[in-house]
């Protein structure tokens, strides 16, 4: 339970400053090192310390306007009942197929962000549904000391893409952060800072959508997914507090080695069984 708890914190610090949820993680960490057997226990913590981490960052980037929380409710109804479809699949696959689909998840998310490119700028495009909804936005960035404004562009091909994103939470239990983020910087033209903070922000109620379905099916351990939720809500809420003040850049650089290498270890154990 300590090592659950050691091992939390981190992912929940991690998970604050990119925006990703604790889940890629949390779940490796739990049936790699920890001995959990059965992948659906390590989901269902996963789940629960997903909520963690946006009760632990979500409140603190609202205060300081970095979320946009206007995006955020905008986006949270596709990526809601998709996430509950999610966990339903869940219960009908067997535990070999899951470990194959968090190792390619996980490198996929890996070579997504070695992709992208922080402050490339495209010709705005203009769009009707954001600037019906004010889904503009800006805030102050302490780590340049400059303010930052952005227009949102694409607002409907975000909302689809997120429904896929929840579904990707609910089936793994990794928050849909690792689809958010690139869904609402490259596709939607938000600042990276701003979809990091927003996605944590909508974490929580998509998240919170499918634990119901984990709980009522009887894959929540408390035992384990206790010590992984304070670990993982320590974690946010000093990550919340760093984002403002560091550049992302090396810590992206050092979670992109860390994702090849359980990628690799989780599709060996789905593969070898």
């Amino acid at each position: 339970m300590l090592m659950a708890f050691a091992g939390s914190t981190v992912a929940g610090l991690v998970g604050s400053l990119l925006g990703l949820g604790g889940g890629l993680i949390v779940v490796p960490m739990l049936t790699l090192l920890l001995g959990v057997h059965d992948i659906k226990y390590a989901i269902g913590a996963s789940i629960v310390s997903v909520i963690a981490t946006s009760s632990g960052a979500g409140a603190s980037y609202v205060k300081s306007h970095i979320a946009n929380i206007r995006v955020g409710m905008f986006l949270e109804p596709s990526t809601t009942l998709a996430a509950i479809l999610g966990a339903f699949v869940t219960g009908f696959l067997d535990d070999r197929v899951l470990y194959v689909l968090f190792g390619c998840l996980m490198a996929a998310t890996a070579v997504a962000m070695s992709r992208q490119k922080e402050g490339h700028q495209r010709p705005l495009r203009p769009d009707p549904i954001a600037d019906r909804l004010a889904l503009h936005g800006g805030y102050h960035d302490p780590a340049t000391g400059k303010d930052v404004t952005y227009r949102v562009c694409r607002s409907r091909f975000g909302f689809i893409v997120s429904g896929f994103a929840g579904l990707v939470s609910g089936l793994l239990g990794v928050g849909g952060g690792i689809m958010k983020v690139p869904i609402m910087s490259l596709a939607m033209d938000m600042p990276m800072k701003s979809a990091t903070a927003t996605s944590n922000f909508m974490m929580g109620t998509t998240a919170a959508a499918s634990a119901a379905v984990y709980f009522a099916r009887g894959d929540i351990d408390p035992l384990i997914a206790g010590p992984v939720a304070t670990g993982v809500l320590l974690g946010a809420t000093v990550g919340s507090r760093m984002l403002r003040k560091i550049e992302a850049r090396s810590l992206k650089l050092a979670f992109m080695a860390v994702l090849l290498v359980v990628a690799v270890q989780m599709l060996l154990k789905g593969v070898r069984g």
